[in-house]
């Protein structure tokens, strides 16, 4: 639904928040974050202030110092679904050096974490290995008993992120910043470049890492950049004499486990990777391609792919298998589906235009089309909620902005951060070589947005360690790399 003006834009109350003790926990409570914590309770539907009440679980990292700078650091998480609280957690070494002397808040955004989570039923193996790629009637059964289970509880349609800007901004009146800094992760920058938009007033610097523009429509084509981001790793490989002495030429061995398992799928047993009991597993297209798609994100993971691929070329299908249960727990959970449903169903589906030429191009790739006739089964179906009439306009600021990409990212590529840079005409575009999507894992990254947030500035930032930085090195054996 377009609206003509944003609820977004209106006046945001000043409400007290009162916070006390509690800890903040990552995904599988690997890692705490000591916080202050609190609620506050804004109607799900802005326009009936009378209406379902939600409350918005928020954490205040306080700074290490006892005489704190008065702009603190939102940090905005991804998904759309990831709770900001949850993700923030098991990244809070990232940003310590912006800790020492500025609180971090963290909003749940509604519909995640402790937000009113739009949380979707799970049924094991539903669209999963053991069951094989999902068949649009198994996604249209899931996507209406997930209805059926959140109509308990919340209007999904007012999940969108217009509405999510609304709550970041009573959120920041009642703590009583007058002005904020913004960090946004991926789905993230969406949101930070929103709040932009509606509050310019209010943001004094912007960190946007794994960019998308405000016009572009995310995921219509992301299955060709999955595909560059997967070639450029096997290909880096490749390039190496020691992999290549070890794997030959790792896109080979690519098109020949794709071919074999588009022909033959295979049932395997496998060790599940976090209880070590047996699991059984049928490999298919869409496990090779949820493998190659998800390891592409992370360099850690994308270091075992020409390993996995070589073992299956050879008719070993076990270590493939194994990561693909790896990557299916570490991912599975971490996104409210419902809450993604809204956002990319009213804020993205609708405004795709892929040509005849786009569909043949990904009908090529290992993805297919199948992520988006899987995306039009769920928004048939899904409610549509508020979207902002300029919503895919282009931004223009004056804000400092910060720009970070992964020379491999398979869904937030780089030429997506130089789009968005043309509005910005105070930022600085980087690209992390061999890295994927997220730009948090080495300390050099943490010290560089440390240096831009005190500053406020682009002017005269030192970028050099950036050049220096490496991806982990590929796997030559399951004990890892060469010496």
């Amino acid at each position: 639904m377009l609206l003509a003006a944003s609820p977004a834009g209106r006046a945001a109350p000043a409400a007290r928040l009162p916070l006390a003790p509690c800890e903040l926990r990552s995904s599988g409570a690997l890692q705490l974050v000591k916080a202050e914590c609190g609620h506050l309770a804004v109607a799900e539907n802005p326009a009936d202030p009378h209406g379902r009440q939600i409350r918005l679980a928020v954490a205040v990292v306080k700074a290490v110092s006892t005489v704190a700078r008065p702009d603190p650091l939102f940090v905005l998480a991804g998904g759309p679904g990831e709770a900001a609280s949850t993700f923030y957690a098991g990244v809070a070494g990232a940003f310590a050096w912006i800790h020492r002397d500025r609180d971090i808040v963290l909003v749940d955004q509604r519909g995640t974490g402790g937000s009113n989570a739009l949380v979707c039923p799970r049924r094991r193996g539903a669209g999963q290995g053991v069951q094989g790629p999902p068949t649009p009637a198994a996604i249209a059964a899931e996507t209406e008993r997930c209805l059926r289970h959140l109509r308990t509880h919340a209007h999904v349609r007012f999940y969108t992120t217009d509405l999510a800007v609304g709550d970041l901004e009573r959120v920041r009146a009642a703590l009583g910043y007058r002005r904020i800094d913004l960090y946004g992760s991926s789905y993230g920058t969406v949101v930070a470049q929103e709040y932009l938009r509606r509050f310019p007033q209010r943001v004094r610097a912007v960190i946007l890492d794994g960019v998308v523009p405000p016009q572009l429509p995310i995921g219509a084509l992301a299955a060709l950049s999955a595909q560059r981001a997967v070639r450029r790793i096997l290909g880096a490989c490749a390039a190496q004499p020691t992999c290549r002495a070890r794997f030959g030429h790792p896109l080979a061995d690519y098109r020949r486990v794709r071919a074999a398992l588009a022909a033959h799928p295979v049932t395997l047993s496998v060790p599940d990777p976090t209880r070590g009991t047996p699991d059984r597993l049928r490999m298919t297209g869409y496990q090779l391609g949820e493998v190659l798609r998800l390891a592409s994100y992370t360099p850690a993971l994308a270091a075992l792919l020409p390993l996995d691929l070589h073992a299956a070329a050879a008719g070993n299908y076990a270590p493939l298998a194994g990561q693909f249960l790896l990557i299916d727990r570490l991912y599975s959970g971490a996104v409210a589906a419902g809450m993604n449903n809204t956002v990319v169903c009213s804020e993205d589906v609708p405004f795709y235009r892929v040509s005849a030429r786009e569909r043949a191009a990904l009908r090529r790739t290992f993805l297919g089309l199948a992520p988006l006739r899987d995306l039009a089964t769920v928004c048939k179906l899904w409610p549509r909620g508020p979207v902002a009439a300029d919503f895919h306009a282009p931004l223009h600021s004056n804000v400092p902005v910060l720009l970070l990409s992964g020379s491999n990212d398979p869904i937030t590529p780089p030429r997506y951060a130089a789009e968005a840079a043309r509005g910005y005409p105070h930022s600085l575009d980087l690209v992390v070589p061999g890295f994927g999507h997220g730009q948090l894992l080495d300390p050099c990254v943490g010290r560089l947005m440390a240096r831009f947030i005190t500053r406020a500035s682009v002017k005269g930032l030192n970028t050099r360690c950036i050049g220096r930085l490496r991806p982990p090195p590929f796997f030559l054996t399951l004990n890892g790399p060469g010496p």
